[in-house]
């Protein structure tokens, strides 16, 4: 009996022997397929097919000279010159002069086919748009961009961007203009108290933020403002805590131990859901009244009234409805995104523009006089003043040109699909190079980074040679849904400064261009402004405006 029993233990032991090393060989076997076989079979295909690319090194791809090239790149600041490829996407910019516009890429043991050929890209976007997918955002960006309209995809996405959509028609946006010169003529006076002998310097990137901060807080929750500002707040900290990360190695895992930042980080998050929670609640029950009568009675009053609508109260509406299926976490998460968004699209816009009026005073002068022409040298610009604004238009898109908030983004092949003759596997990530694509001599010509609003003078269809030439908000179905609030701000914001000031760059500026989730100046952007006198006898001036 011992004999079995000692015959059966070794049985035993063997037979868990041999199934933890069928295990850790069929883990080998996984990792060696995933990290070095199927890369290198990836390789195989597209060399056959003409697309190369720097070559896979194990585990880490190409990381290690990615890096090395954006942090010697961005170590010092450059001329005040607009060809910014080199900088801002270093990498892509030199291994395109090796490989040519489509090329591979790796990110450790995923690869990235770059295509900045405008017919691919029209292909991507809108002919196929349907075969290929936006891809998983980096964790921590996903905590701060929210569950929304950014990161959803297929049936959730189509409903929630048509709840959504109104918001940012044009006819509701042009609501908001008071609202908005409110906002940016208090700023403006902060400027005029800080001056002395009529100028003063000011880091226009910061004060920026603040002002879409709260322009975008007011589109988002209406009536809740003062309760969405400080929810809002609470996510800028959120941002401030983010960035920290992205200026630092990035370590897998190292966002789920429990470091200061960290902690910090999910303090923050969990504050601002239950805060979000609480106004949501408050905006229901202050919808739920229980006399019909006296909320047609309010339904009839708000129409009468003809106020906004904010993003918060189309969601809850939405809600109320059972079969949309819109949950109060789909609430939330669609404010965060639209805060991040929104937020962080418009400041850039406007920090870029303000910086190349002052390097180019003539465009300066000549977007001045249209200002003062069509809207007088103090009344604030009305809905239909900002429409007429033709070269202050010409000079957004240009701006957008040079300086798109987003200089890249990615779609992944959601399965085995052909793209201009080029047979793509399924999962691969295509890497669109908005900056690149913009800065393109063969679709913008000689002067591709020269500053010429100019060359939309008759539209943006006429600007480039290629129509998928000018993507600053995208292309096709997933378009920035806030583009119009963006230039609607921006362009009311700067014709206001433009009637009060004139601006130059301040001696600290460093012209440094670079990427931290969005294009931003490295170190900043200092501007002077100098206050201009009430010039009511400004001949440009239209008379009958100058008198109203």
């Amino acid at each position: 009996m011992e004999l079995e029993e000692l015959l059966l233990f070794i049985i035993n032991y063997w037979l868990k022997v041999a199934v933890i090393c069928l295990m850790v060989l069929f883990l080998v076997v996984k990792v060696a397929k995933g990290l070095w076989w199927t890369p290198r079979r990836i390789e195989d295909h597209f060399s056959k097919q003409g697309i190369r690319g720097p070559p896979y090194h194990f585990f880490i791809g190409n990381v290690k000279e990615l890096v090395g090239m954006m942090l010697k790149a961005s170590s010092q600041p450059m001329p005040c010159s607009h060809n910014i490829l080199p900088r801002v996407l270093s990498f892509y910019h030199h291994w395109k002069k090796i490989y040519g516009g489509t090329f591979l890429v790796w990110f450790g043991p995923t690869v990235r086919l770059a295509v900045s050929d405008p017919d691919l890209i029209r292909e991507v976007f809108t002919s196929k748009s349907e075969l290929y997918e936006k891809n998983e955002a980096n964790p921590l960006v996903k905590q701060l961009e929210g569950d929304g309209l950014l990161s959803l995809k297929g049936e959730k996405w189509a409903h929630h961007r048509k709840i959504i959509t109104p918001t940012f028609h044009m006819e509701n946006l042009k609501l908001l203009v008071p609202v908005v010169a409110k906002s940016v003529t208090d700023m403006l006076d902060k400027w005029v108290a800080m001056s002395k002998s009529g100028s003063v310097e000011v880091e226009v990137s910061e004060w920026f933020q603040l002002l879409t901060e709260d322009v975008i807080t007011r589109t988002a929750f209406g009536s809740s403002y003062e309760d969405g500002k400080a929810i809002f707040r609470l996510q800028a900290q959120q941002m401030e805590l983010a960035a920290e990360t992205f200026r630092k190695v990035f370590i897998p895992g190292y966002r789920f131990l429990p470091t200061k930042r960290n902690i910090s980080s999910w303090k923050l998050d969990k504050q601002i859901k239950r805060s979000l929670t609480k106004l949501i609640e408050k905006r229901k029950a202050n919808g739920n009244s229980k006399n019909k009568t006296m909320m047609a009675t309010a339904m009839r009053q708000e129409e009468q009234e003809k106020g906004p609508k904010d993003l918060l109260g189309l969601m809850i509406q939405a809600s109320s409805n059972s079969s949309s299926n819109i949950t109060d976490y789909d609430i939330i998460e669609e404010c965060k995104s639209f805060f991040f968004a929104g937020k962080q699209t418009t400041s850039n816009l406007l920090t870029w523009t303000t910086v190349l009026l002052a390097m180019h005073p003539h465009w300066q002068v000549l977007a001045r006089e249209e200002v003062l022409r069509v809207c007088g040298s103090r009344d604030l610009p009305t809905r239909d003043d900002v429409a007429k604004l033709k070269t202050l238009s010409m000079i957004l898109n240009e701006s957008l040109r040079l300086y798109p908030p987003i200089i890249a983004t990615i779609r992944r092949a959601k399965a085995d699909v052909e793209l201009g003759g080029y047979k793509i596997p399924r999962g691969t990530e295509l890497l669109i190079p908005i900056l690149a694509v913009h800065h393109d001599q063969a679709i913008w010509g000689s002067e591709a980074n020269d500053f010429n609003p100019a060359r939309f003078s008759e539209g943006v269809a006429r600007a480039a040679k290629h129509p998928v030439g000018f993507i600053p908000f995208g292309l096709g179905v997933r378009t920035c849904v806030g583009q119009n609030l963006a230039i609607l701000q921006t362009k009311l914001a700067l014709a206001i400064i433009l009637q009060r000031f004139s601006f130059r760059l301040a001696p600290s500026y460093q012209h440094a261009p670079t990427v931290l989730m969005l294009l931003y100046p490295q170190y900043g952007a200092p501007i002077i402004f100098q206050h201009l006198p009430n010039n009511v006898d400004d001949p440009s001036v239209d008379p009958q405006r100058r008198h109203r």
